[in-house]
């Protein structure tokens, strides 16, 4: 059977997320997807069912799909944990910041040590150079080919990523990397599945060739998210008029810029 799965989604327990995770469902639905990963930062989503939760996934009645994932901060950029059974403990779970940093090698170990997947997410936003990445390439299962919001800065952020993949033999996923309503399915990874089992899901992600469809979202929905975070931190005045010209920043690139697809 075809699923198209959205690999990179936050709720609200994401500091910058707006979406339940029962919006994120609606809005895949509605959209034509058949799941998602919940993948928040340093927060593992745990499925309600704890038969499901020790899975790593979730089916909800009418078949959809909920994996259980976390994004994690390493030394090579943003990771995504997905299946995972347990929760991957951060200093961000010792009252540290949101975005706390575990080191690449001990989030893998502990992510495989779970029968879980790690991804290498958007590798190129920030636009380093290939051979930065090449350390972390034994370790990693797959590489996130397109992310909805990855190319903000760097155009070519998302075709670099597939190439990089490609070029080293990687699996390739996608996800929108949604934390607002009408960002969720704006990157997606289709697959055909022997069933819908955690098992069956993971080994038709470790298979390369998978196609990955997606659309660049709108730069305000970053800044929107932004806004967010500083709300529930409760920024300075400073901060929020940083903020303020990051968001016409954004308003300008997405009244100027055409978003790509595939």
């Amino acid at each position: 059977m075809e699923l198209k799965l959205d690999l990179h989604l936050h709720s609200a327990a994401s500091p910058d997320g707006r979406m339940t995770v029962e919006q994120i469902v609606a809005e895949a639905r509605a959209k034509g997807l058949n799941g998602v990963a919940v993948t928040d930062h340093n927060v593992r989503y745990l499925p309600a069912d704890p038969a499901d939760a020790a899975r790593g996934m979730e089916i909800l009645d009418d078949g959809f799909i909920l994996i259980a994932g976390e994004e994690f901060y390493t030394e090579y950029g943003h990771l995504l944990g997905l299946f995972l059974r347990e929760a991957i403990p951060t200093d961000y779970d010792r009252g540290g910041p949101f975005n706390a940093r575990l080191p690449l090698a001990e989030a893998v170990e502990r992510i495989h040590a779970q029968g879980a997947l790690a991804v290498l997410a958007h590798p190129f936003e920030k636009a380093p150079a290939e051979e930065e990445l090449l350390d972390a390439l034994p370790l990693l299962d797959a590489v996130e080919g397109f992310n909805g919001r990855a190319a903000a800065k760097h155009p070519d952020a998302n075709d670099r990523a597939a190439a990089f993949a490609a070029a080293n033999g990687l699996p390739v996923t996608a996800g929108s990397d949604a934390h607002l309503p009408r960002e969720v399915g704006n990157g997606y990874l289709v697959l055909n599945v022997e069933a819908r089992t955690p098992e069956a899901v993971k080994a038709a992600i470790l298979r390369t060739g998978n196609p990955i469809h997606g659309r660049e979202g709108r730069r305000t929905d970053a800044a929107r998210s932004q806004a967010t975070k500083l709300r529930r931190t409760h920024a300075s005045p400073l901060r929020w008029g940083k903020w303020s010209l990051y968001a016409a920043r954004c308003l300008w690139r997405d009244l100027t810029r055409k978003r790509k697809s595939l």
